[in-house]
C-alpha cells in the first residue's frame, strides 16, 4: 500500500469539511481586503466593481494574484484556463478590462453558468428561462408518449410528475431571475410548456387554449408560479412583505445554536384516550392544561394549572389574527416548560390535545423557535432535578382540566385587550397570501383574454373555478363540454373533420355546447330527465351555479358526459 501525502478520496464523508477548513482562511482574507467573495463547495466567485474598467482591472488582478499566491503556499494549483470572467454593465461604450493569472489570460465571456443559473452580461436570463424550458419540454415529450386524451397515464399521476418534476425545474432559484417573468418573450416560452402538461392533465385536445386548460387542470400560470417561489423566498429571508406589515415572518432557529447531541433531552410523551388513564397518570403535585383555540379569526392560547382536585392559577395569552392553532398550542406548552423550570413543585405534568405540537417537541432536529425555546426550559428543569413529564389527551373527553384550558383559550382569542405574547408571522399566512394575489391577477387575465369563451360560460370566475375544479373528476367527455373541442359538428367542421356544422334537429343550427346541452330537441328526453333531478330548468345563466353546488354539480357533471358521449358515436362516421 501506498501512504497518502495529501488530498482526499472523491466521494469521501470528510472531504468536504476538509476542504471548507482549507478554504475559509482565503476567504477570510479577501473579506479583509475588501474584496466581495462568496463560495459554495469549491465553486467561488469575486465580484469587483467600479466606474473605469482600468479599476476594476487593477483590483481584480491583485486579488488574482493574492489567490494564486495562496495556493502556491498551501500546495494548491489553480488553473487559470478554467477560469472565466464575465463584465456586467449598461454603458454602451466601455473598455474591456484585461484580467491575468499567472501570466494567463483569463477568458471574459458573454453568459456564466453558476450553480445551475445562467446569467448573461445583460442580465436578462433569456438563455436561463431558454435552457430550463428545454429541459422541460423533453420531460413532456417523454410523457406525451406514454398520455393521450382517451387512454395512457392517469391524470393524478401526470399531476404528481409535474409538480415533482417539471415545475422544480423551473422554479429553480425562481428569486434570481423571477423579475425575467415580466417580459412577454419570458412568458411566452413558459405557456409553451405549461400549455402540454395542461392538456394532458385534463385530458383535453391539443387545440384547447391554455386559459381554458389552465383552469380546468387546477394549476396556475408558471409565470406566476416564479413570482410566488420569489416572494415566498424573500419573506422566509426577512425582507418586508405589504401583508404582514412591520411584522416578522416566523423563521427557523438555527441548527448551530442547537445543544450540542451530548446535551439532548430526550422527550416523551404518554397518550391518554380516557378518564381512568388520565387518573392513573395525574399523581403529580401540580398538573398544567394547556390548549390553543382560534374561532371567529381571533387566535389565543391558555395554562390551566391545578394542585390537586383544585386549579391554583391561569394564565391567558394572545396572538393575533394571522397565526394559527398550532403556534397557539406550541406557545402553551412552552410557557407552560418555563413555568415548570421557574418556580413549580418538582413534579409536574403537563397534558394538551394537540398532538403535532408534542411531536415537534419531541422531534430535537425540528427547529420550531417556540419548541426550541421549550425544549431548554424542560433541559433546564431537568438539570435542577425536577420531574417533568408530558401527555397527550383527548380533547373534549369530559376531562375537566382540559375543558377549562378550551374554554380559557377561547376567552383568550375572543376578549383579550393585552399586548400579545407571540406574534411571528407563519410562513404559512404568506403563502395563503401570496397565492390570493396571484389567483387575482390569474382571474383578471381569464376574464379578459380573447380565448377560453365556452369554458367561461360554465366558469365566469377563475378564483372560484380554482376552489371548485378540484373536486371534480375531470375525464375527456366532460372536458369536452367544458372547452367545446371535441366531438361536436361546430368543432369538427371548423378543422375540416366533417362537411357541415348542422344538428341533426336542424339543417340551420349549429352543433355547438351550449345548443346540444340546452336546446337541441333530440335530446329532450335527457334534459327533461336531470331537469326533474335538479329541479330547475337549465340555462346558460344557470350553469356556474350549478357547479358550485356538490350535489347539483354531480348531476350535471353526469348529463353532460352523457350528451358528449351521445353526440361523439353520432359524429364518428
Amino acid at each position: 500500500m501506498r501512504d497518502t501525502g495529501k488530498g482526499c478520496v472523491q466521494g469521501s464523508i470528510g472531504g468536504p469539511i476538509l476542504w471548507n477548513l482549507l478554504l475559509d482562511p482565503l476567504l477570510q482574507e479577501m473579506e479583509a481586503k475588501g474584496d466581495y467573495a462568496q463560495a459554495f463547495a469549491d465553486d467561488v466567485v469575486l465580484l469587483f466593481e467600479g466606474e473605469t474598467a482600468l479599476e476594476i482591472e487593477r483590483r481584480a488582478n491583485a486579488a488574482l494574484e493574492r489567490v494564486r499566491a495562496w495556493g502556491q503556499s498551501n500546495k494548491l494549483r489553480f488553473a487559470p484556463h478554467k477560469t472565466n470572467a464575465m463584465l456586467v454593465t449598461r454603458k454602451l461604450k466601455y473598455d474591456t478590462p484585461r484580467l491575468r493569472m499567472g501570466g494567463i489570460d483569463v477568458v471574459l465571456l458573454s453568459e456564466i453558468k453558476l450553480l445551475g443559473v445562467v446569467i448573461d452580461h445583460k442580465l436578462t436570463f433569456n438563455a436561463h428561462v431558454a435552457n430550463v424550458c428545454k429541459r422541460a419540454v423533453a420531460f413532456y415529450h417523454q410523457l406525451a408518449r406514454a398520455a393521450r386524451a382517451s387512454w395512457g397515464l392517469h391524470p393524478e399521476v401526470i399531476r404528481t410528475i409535474y409538480r415533482a418534476v417539471v415545475e422544480p425545474v423551473i422554479l429553480y432559484a425562481a428569486a434570481v431571475w423571477s423579475p425575467a417573468v415580466s417580459k412577454l418573450g419570458i412568458r411566452k416560452q413558459l405557456n409553451v410548456v405549461q400549455r402540454g402538461f395542461a392538456q394532458k392533465l385534463c385530458r383535453a385536445y391539443r387545440t384547447t387554449s391554455l386559459n381554458s386548460a389552465l383552469l380546468l387542470a387546477g394549476i396556475l400560470p408558471l409565470d406566476l408560479r416564479v413570482r410566488e417561489a420569489a416572494t415566498l423566498y424573500e419573506a422566509r429571508r426577512g425582507v418586508p412583505q405589504r401583508v404582514i406589515g412591520d411584522r416578522e415572518v416566523e423563521r427557523m432557529s438555527s441548527a448551530l445554536r442547537s445543544p450540542h447531541p451530548a446535551c439532548h433531552v430526550d422527550l416523551e410523551f404518554k397518550c391518554l384516550v380516557d378518564r381512568e388513564q388520565f387518573i392513573a397518570n395525574s399523581e403529580h403535585e401540580v398538573n398544567i392544561f394547556t390548549d390553543g383555540s382560534k374561532i371567529e379569526g381571533k387566535v389565543g392560547a391558555a395554562l390551566s394549572v391545578w394542585t390537586g382536585a383544585a386549579e391554583a392559577r391561569t394564565l391567558k395569552l394572545a396572538l393575533p389574527s394571522y397565526c394559527t392553532v398550532y403556534q397557539a398550542e406550541l406557545l402553551a406548552i412552552c410557557r407552560a416548560a418555563r413555568m415548570a423550570a421557574d418556580n413549580l413543585a418538582g413534579s409536574v405534568g403537563i397534558y394538551s390535545d394537540s398532538l403535532s405540537a408534542l411531536l415537534t417537541l419531541k422531534n430535537p432536529k425540528a427547529l420550531h423557535p417556540l419548541a426550541v425555546e421549550a425544549r431548554e426550559h424542560l433541559r433546564r428543569a431537568l438539570l435542577q432535578d425536577k420531574h417533568i413529564e408530558l401527555f397527550w389527551i383527548k380533547a373534549h373527553a369530559g376531562l375537566e382540566g382540559n375543558e377549562r384550558a378550551d374554554h380559557l383559550a377561547k376567552e383568550a382569542a375572543l376578549k383579550s385587550k393585552r399586548a400579545f405574547d407571540y406574534d411571528s408571522c407563519p410562513v404559512s399566512f404568506i403563502k395563503r397570501s401570496i397565492r390570493m394575489q396571484s389567483l387575482d391577477e390569474w382571474n383578471q387575465r381569464y376574464r379578459a383574454g380573447e380565448t377560453a369563451g365556452v369554458t367561461r360560460v360554465f366558469f365566469p370566475d377563475a378564483t372560484a373555478a380554482h376552489r371548485i375544479i378540484g373536486k371534480i373528476k375531470v375525464d375527456r367527455f366532460v372536458t369536452q363540454v367544458l372547452t367545446g373541442h371535441g366531438g361536436f359538428s361546430e368543432y369538427l367542421y371548423r378543422f375540416k373533420c366533417k362537411e357541415s356544422p348542422s344538428c341533426v334537429c336542424d339543417p340551420e343550427c349549429s352543433e355547438s355546447v351550449l345548443h346540444v346541452l340546452l336546446d337541441c330537441p333530440a335530446l329532450a328526453y335527457e334534459r327533461l330527465r336531470v331537469e326533474c333531478q335538479l329541479g330547475i330548468k337549465l340555462s346558460k345563466n344557470i350553469l356556474p351555479k350549478l357547479l358550485e353546488e356538490e350535489n347539483s354539480r354531480k348531476l350535471f357533471l353526469q348529463f353532460c358526459k352523457e350528451i358528449a358521449v351521445l353526440v361523439n358515436n353520432r359524429n364518428r362516421t
